[in-house]
């Protein structure tokens, strides 16, 4: 079973930086870390890897410092790495990287042989918009299921998978055909140890470097900027509240005698709600 899984460098976000004309995070100068949801796909991916065989292949868009995070991903076990860089590739926003990595990972398949299954993280933390993984998917033609709390039994015969679905309201069962890209939830499993073996031989590693034209990208206007029709307006730190946050006093009470001394706060600062309450239950 081939397996690949997405991984990005991401600053520490306690130290992020944002570019005042681009409105693009600025990298330079600012510590990096693998996206820390994309290490639980990464274990899972790894785990399966164990259990039923096959290979695991890292995947990275990035500048040539991201090779860091690639030998990272390898001193956990993973079995190669490769890392894709350009010029052109600067400056995109979702719908240009799922793009980029799309190529990448026919370009794999091609390679190395077709992926069974795509991990990534469910989103990243300089982003947080969860589209990428999605937008994987929908390039590539493959099923795809997102916010996966846990991957159950895999049939090789039939070519299914079954996985557990994070949903408002509880857990959805679900089984689909292979291949698939799965997005994986944070805390769904805990990252293995590297071993000192595994660093060395990561650091002597060879990782593959692949630019636009190597995964046959010809019209780079779908890359980077120019292939990036998401525009950030502008960026702004939230105002402070100037209104300080108030404990109520509630040593010694019951449960039942702190919610009433809730709500009575609550109806004694915003008189009108509870004639809203009235209101509302005589319309129902």
């Amino acid at each position: 079973m081939q397996i690949v899984v997405c991984i990005k460098q991401v600053p520490d976000s306690a130290q992020i930086r944002v570019h005042p004309v681009t409105n693009t995070i600025m990298r330079q100068g600012v510590p990096t870390i693998i996206n820390p949801y994309d290490l639980f796909a990464l274990e899972e991916a790894l785990r399966l890897r164990d259990k039923s065989g096959g290979e695991v292949t890292v995947l990275s868009m990035g500048p040539p410092m991201a090779e860091d995070s690639l030998r990272k991903a390898l001193t956990f076990g993973a079995d190669r790495a490769v890392l894709l860089t350009d010029r052109f590739f600067a400056g995109s926003d979702t719908l240009a990287t799922s793009f980029s990595l799309s190529q990448a990972i026919k370009k794999i398949g091609e390679v190395w042989g077709a992926p069974s299954i795509v991990f990534t993280g469910k989103q990243t933390i300089d982003g947080d918009t969860a589209q990428v993984g999605p937008g994987i998917a929908t390039r590539l033609n493959l099923n795809q299921l997102t916010y996966v709390a846990k991957i159950g039994p895999i049939d090789r015969e039939g070519g299914t998978i079954e996985v557990e679905r994070r949903a408002e309201g509880g857990v959805q069962v679900l089984q689909t055909k292979l291949p698939v890209l799965i997005t994986m939830l944070e805390g769904t499993n805990e990252m293995r140890r590297g071993s000192l073996s595994a660093a060395l031989s990561a650091a002597k590693a060879d990782v593959t470097v692949w630019n636009a034209a190597d995964i046959g990208i010809e019209d780079v206007t779908k890359c980077g900027l120019r292939g990036s029709p998401t525009v950030v307006k502008r960026v702004f730190a939230p105002t402070p509240r100037e209104e300080k946050a108030e404990q109520l006093p509630v040593s010694g009470k019951s449960p039942d005698e702190i919610a009433d001394t809730l709500m009575n706060e609550v109806f004694s600062r915003h008189q009108t709600i509870e004639d809203d309450l009235m209101n509302f239950a005589a319309g129902q």
